[in-house]
């Protein structure tokens, strides 16, 4: 019989086989400082590209404000307990009210986090005679979320409609035999890629398929549309989402998360929801916090137009000087270079140290072997001088790594 913990020492995996040597560095890193473009690493102040603070919301003066305030009055401990049994407030209805009329939805239910939500709803919602299809790329809290799923589930090729109805043909078939129902998931901003979810085209297949559709708009929401209410009022087609997603994480720059939905749905979300159910409440100064950040977003375009503004000079800077930067659509913005994890290092070392550029290095196995993409989030508070310094650098270390300086067998800063 073999010992737990020995076990584990032969599966760490991808990423954890380099914990020793990454730990610190380009793994768990310490950012310091007040939130914003330029923050202290390792006691040196670097130009930051890796925090989703989209709007530059997360220290504004009026967030802090009515955080503190909130805080003052409350506490962090009130409410006490789960919703349904003593952790309900005016205030947490009041959110809901307002997140479901921005973003066009007749009811919405809070969630502790995005994470959690999304994986819990997803067990809710479906029973082993449901079939899930969902997106190749989605994110983890949907595939653990599908994890929990006993019945059957298809996943289509990314944003491939012919893919898609292959996979509806599929998923129609066996829920006519098992008396299931079909529910399909995808994403309204892909966060690696930064490409968008074809929300539009999935909506428009509802006229030949029948099935629910869950978008998760971690990334859209605040970020895109008219007024900031998501990816489908991008694509003009927010009636056609029937469980729409977000989280506080991105633009809101807080903690907690909402599902927006029909009051059916959202009924039945608040009796059977396991990670609502048997969890805290969010405490008042995220609810009272989350209340100001999401009447700035309504009240204040400046913000988005100011992301967009740098968004923009970003991705166009970046073509132009020869990267590839995919297909997005979206803030999200990856650059995408060819080499090792090893080489990864040495250039992200190099940026961090000798150019003062701070951005998320990502590698196998989140994108495929021999592809680094360094990931790239503009926010509203950053400058076109931090693009323009950004760029040049990014062009120095790429002449670096096609000339080969880069190529080492250890990871930077172990040798």
């Amino acid at each position: 019989m073999a010992d737990l913990f020995e076990k584990l020492k032969t599966r760490m995996g991808p990423l954890g086989i380099h914990a020793d040597d990454a730990h610190g560095y380009y793994t768990f890193p310490k950012l310091e400082g007040p939130i914003g473009p330029r923050m202290k690493f390792r006691g040196s102040t670097k130009l930051n590209w890796s925090l989703n603070n989209y709007l530059g919301l997360a220290n504004h003066p009026e967030v802090m404000k009515a955080d503190a305030d909130a805080a003052k009055e409350f506490g962090m401990a009130y409410p006490m307990g789960a919703r349904m049994m003593s952790g309900n407030s005016d205030y947490h209805e009041q959110l809901e009210n307002d997140l479901a009329n921005f973003i066009e939805k007749p009811e919405v239910i809070l969630l502790n986090y995005g994470y959690q939500g999304v994986l819990s709803a997803i067990d809710a919602l479906v029973d082993r005679h449901d079939v899930i299809v969902y997106d190749a790329e989605s994110h983890a809290c949907i595939i653990d979320g599908l994890r929990l799923h006993i019945g059957k589930r298809y996943v289509y090729k990314h944003n491939d409609i012919d893919s898609l109805k292959v996979q509806l043909n599929r998923a129609s078939k066996l829920a006519n035999e098992t008396g299931g129902a079909i529910l399909v998931i995808t994403e309204g901003v892909f966060g690696m890629s930064g490409s968008q979810g074809k929300i539009k085209e999935i909506v428009d297949l509802k006229r030949d398929f029948n099935f629910r559709l869950f978008v998760d708009d971690a990334h859209g929401f605040g970020t895109m549309g008219k007024t900031g209410a998501g990816t489908g009022e991008e694509q003009n087609c927010q009636d056609g989402i029937d469980i729409y997603f977000s989280t506080f994480a991105k633009s809101m720059a807080g903690i907690g998360a909402f599902i927006g939905s029909t009051p059916e749905l959202i009924k039945f979300l608040r009796y059977n929801l396991r990670s609502q159910i048997y969890a805290k409440s969010l405490p008042m100064p995220m609810v009272v916090g989350a209340i100001k950040r999401l009447e700035m977003i309504r009240t204040q375009p400046e913000h988005k137009e100011n992301l967009w503004k740098i968004v923009k000079a970003l991705q166009l800077g970046l073509k132009d000087a020869g990267f590839n930067i995919g297909v997005t659509t979206t803030p999200v913005t990856p650059v995408l270079l060819n080499g090792t994890i090893p080489e990864a290092t040495h250039l992200t070392y190099d940026l961090r140290e000798n150019y003062n550029i701070f951005c998320s290095i990502v590698v196998y196995p989140v994108v495929p072997k021999g592809v680094i993409m360094l990931r790239l989030i503009p926010t509203a508070v950053h400058s076109l001088a931090d693009v323009e310094e950004t760029i040049n650098a990014f062009k120095s270390v790429k002449h670096k790594l096609d000339s080969g300086e880069y190529r080492k067998e250890s990871l930077a800063g172990t040798e």
